[in-house]
């Protein structure tokens, strides 16, 4: 299954992200709002949550993130911190960024660094934020989406609409 631009949008809306045709990553003086790496890590992060039969990961990553703090720049220093957490638990265990480690042992790290099993918190722990910033932002951002609905079985995610066929039917 492909991520497509399409689908982007579709996460921006339902997060109540005005989404324009031009999506960067840059502020209105230029500079990045988020920075290479911190967008790195959103992608690795992605690579280890995402189901493994999608396709397009990386950009929709990119494109949804950029927007996103665009729209809320308090989100950007939150990703940003929560990054700098994530890279220390890894530098402590691997001598690595996270961004840095192959999908299987990313997924080792992030799971032993307990974000499978923590609450998010924007204000919380290391691991709380990382659950929140990271984690969740992106399950929520692929969730809301045609495609990520599908793979789950829900035809019309919210802020989809579907018609009258999809819920005039019975169960399949």
């Amino acid at each position: 299954m492909e991520l497509t631009r399409r689908d982007v949008l579709a996460a921006l809306a339902a997060g109540g992200v005005a989404a324009g045709a031009g999506v960067t990553l840059s502020n209105d003086s230029g500079g990045p709002l988020i920075d290479d790496h911190v967008s790195d890590t959103l992608v690795a992060v992605a690579a280890v949550v995402y189901p493994s039969q999608l396709d397009g990961v990386e950009s929709f990553v990119r494109e949804y993130s950029g927007a996103r703090v665009r729209e809320h720049r308090s989100y950007a220093s939150g990703v940003a911190d929560a990054v700098d957490a994530l890279d220390a638990y890894c530098q402590s265990w691997a001598d690595a960024d996270f961004a840095a480690l192959d999908p299987e042992r990313a997924d080792d790290l992030l799971s032993g660094f307990g974000v499978d099993t923590a609450d998010p918190d924007p204000d919380g722990s290391d691991r709380e934020r990382v659950r929140y910033y990271l984690v969740n932002e992106l399950l929520y951002a692929l969730f809301t989406t045609p495609t990520g609905g599908e793979l789950v079985g829900i035809e019309n995610p919210p802020g989809h609409p579907g018609g009258t066929a999809s819920y005039q039917r019975g169960p399949q």
